[in-house]
């Protein structure tokens, strides 16, 4: 393709992509395909020469297009929404037609300053503290396996970059049974294993961890000879919304000298809403804080807050400057590349900018309240059916439920086969969850465009599929 056919292909697309979002919710919400049937369309080998875009954008809409679950689905229910609101969409356009590679400052200080002023913004619409500063990762991941690394490298007297954990007392990290796998990633890629990861007992409608529990886990390890390393809090587990006591335990870190991460991925897209800001009290103590402006506040993926109290240590933990990564003559200028595992960087800032912008604060607040108002409605309605138990109450948008009939002796079973029937009706998409070994099923409501009706629908789309299975 010549860059004089450029605008009119932009234009096509353009016009599909708004077409798309228009009508998306009249397509079912999950991929209908069995595995192998986009693997089998697509040739084996690639072609010798060139295809003309006609060819390739009709290929697009039939072999791609049928394997996509639809994420920006109005009534997509499952997991968090990713979500891809019209601004953001734009900024990721733009951002992918300068593509930029904004790894130090001299490489783009566009993106280097905009992501310094957009974190800001950030801060201040989660009216966190001046003194903490902001990076934007690619993903919650990532801030966690950057927060354990300097977990590790803190405990070590900054020297496990240089000797290794070899001969090293085994060091501890702390977290509930709640957490998000991507702590026990972090664990094994920092070195740390598994065994060392300490789950800490949960107790309350939180399902929160359990900070008299925390204080003895810590206290075991000092007796036993090994070295308390770091706390990982949860604010809005993935499984339940479960929510540690965030003061409490954040204390007890203080105490004992170890570095505090908070992860609120999800969630924490909510505390722009001074209402909910009750679920994160002494959030100020942390060291760490993530979130992900891409899950719920309508920001594309991929787009991942990280505040920290203390840049330095991160950077400490992970700057290299080989002198090719060098810029002189320039005081007092961040090179982001130092605060995060990649080198290269994408300019993802401009997508916060273009959201922030179109709807303010105060329209991203509005719809989050609508949100959570709307799922708690759903809860209310469901809770009413005789035959249906909520397992876990609303934590923001999220709550458990499962189907118990009178009489019905494999509930773990009749619910798996009611989760996956709801899901091959393709009305709506729910995912199932476990909580304590039982496995239930899970609602949240998230997608940036969702109406009223829509989450409405999932009652009747739940109530209809369980009392029609045998």
């Amino acid at each position: 393709m010549k860059w004089d056919e450029f605008s009119d292909w932009g234009r096509r697309i353009a016009d599909w992509t708004q077409d798309y979002h228009q009508t998306v919710g009249e397509r079912p919400v999950r991929a209908n395909t069995e595995p192998g049937d986009i693997l089998n369309a697509l040739p084996a080998t690639p072609p010798e020469g060139g295809t003309g875009m006609e060819a390739i954008f009709a290929d697009f809409e039939e072999i791609v297009m049928p394997g996509i679950t639809h994420w920006q689905h109005p009534r997509f229910f499952a997991y968090f929404n990713s979500n891809a609101a019209a601004p953001s969409v734009l900024a990721e356009f733009l951002a992918s037609a300068i593509a930029p590679q904004c790894m130090l400052w001299q490489t783009s200080p566009a993106a280097t300053e905009m992501e310094t002023r957009m974190m800001d913004w950030l801060r201040q619409a989660l009216d966190l503290p001046s003194e903490f500063q902001g990076v934007i990762q690619d993903s919650a991941s990532s801030a966690t396996l950057a927060a354990v690394l300097t977990m590790r490298e803190k405990a070590l007297n900054w020297q496990g970059n240089q000797q290794g954990l070899f001969a090293q007392k085994p060091l501890r990290i702390y977290c509930s049974s709640e957490v998000h796998t991507s702590v026990d990633r972090a664990i094994w890629v920092a070195g740390i294993g598994q065994q060392n990861l300490v789950r800490v007992p949960i107790k309350g409608d939180w399902r929160g961890m359990d900070p008299a529990a925390l204080r003895a886990a810590i206290e075991a390890d000092l007796a036993a000879g090994l070295q308390p390393a770091g706390v990982i809090l949860c604010v809005g587990g993935t499984g339940t919304g479960a929510t540690d006591p965030v003061e409490d335990c954040l204390q007890i870190a203080q105490e004992y000298g170890l570095y505090s991460h908070v992860d609120a991925a999800w969630a924490g897209s909510a505390m722009i809403c001074p209402e909910y800001r009750h679920y994160w009290p002494g959030i100020e103590g942390a060291d760490s804080i993530v979130f992900n402006p891409h899950k719920w506040l309508g920001v594309q993926f991929d787009c991942s807050a990280h505040f920290l109290k203390n840049p330095d240590d991160l950077v400490q933990t992970l700057a290299i400057s080989p002198e090719y990564l060098k810029t002189h003559g320039k005081d007092g200028i961040i090179n982001y590349s130092e605060w995060s595992v990649p080198l290269g960087r994408r300019f993802r800032a401009l997508k916060i900018w273009f959201l922030i912008r179109t709807y303010g604060l105060e329209g991203l607040r509005a719809r989050l309240r609508n949100h959570i108002t709307w799922s708690n409605q759903l809860h209310e309605k469901l809770k009413l059916e005789p035959d249906f138990e909520i397992i876990t109450p609303p934590m923001w948008s999220l709550w458990t439920f499962r189907y118990a009939p009178k009489g019905a002796t494999d509930l773990d079973d009749l619910n798996l086969r009611l989760v996956n029937a709801i899901n091959d009706d393709g009305r709506i998409y729910l995912t199932q969850t476990r909580v304590d070994g039982d496995l239930v099923i899970r609602f949240q409501a998230g997608q940036f465009e969702t109406t009223e009706d829509d989450v409405m629908m999932a009652h009747t789309v739940i109530t209809e599929i369980a009392r029609g299975l045998s």
